[in-house]
């Protein structure tokens, strides 16, 4: 016997297909969107740097998290295209910030931390 699934079928119909009715798969997409965002502790410890110092350059995220300017700009890429942080260059040096939707999910992430805390 599994623990992880009935041993007989046993659907409620009715139910179940309610319940079916409501998902909305775009929905699903985007938090998945922004769930893999955070996913990694690279970019929830870029993401939480950012929070703090509102506006850094890839140089000093790499100092501040510990890792190689290539992989934090890698872990850039996945914060921006997640709509979780965005950029501007000035010159030679680009800057990164987060976004509103990106200071929400880390401020919500925090806060569900601090109430278990």
């Amino acid at each position: 016997m599994s623990d992880d699934r009935c041993d007989l079928l046993c659907i409620d119909l009715p139910r179940a297909e309610r319940i079916r009715r409501q998902l909305d798969p775009p929905v699903a997409e985007t938090l998945a969107v922004w769930a893999k965002a955070l996913a990694d502790p690279t970019r929830v410890s870029i993401a939480l740097a950012l929070r703090e110092g509102e506006e850094l350059c890839v140089c000093d995220l790499a100092w501040i998290v510990g890792r190689a300017e290539n992989l934090v700009g890698h872990h850039l890429r996945a914060l921006r295209a997640a709509g979780v942080a965005e950029s501007r260059r000035d010159g030679k040096i680009v800057f990164y910030a987060l976004t509103a939707l990106g200071h929400e999910l880390i401020d919500t992430h925090l806060a569900l931390i601090a109430a278990r805390a």
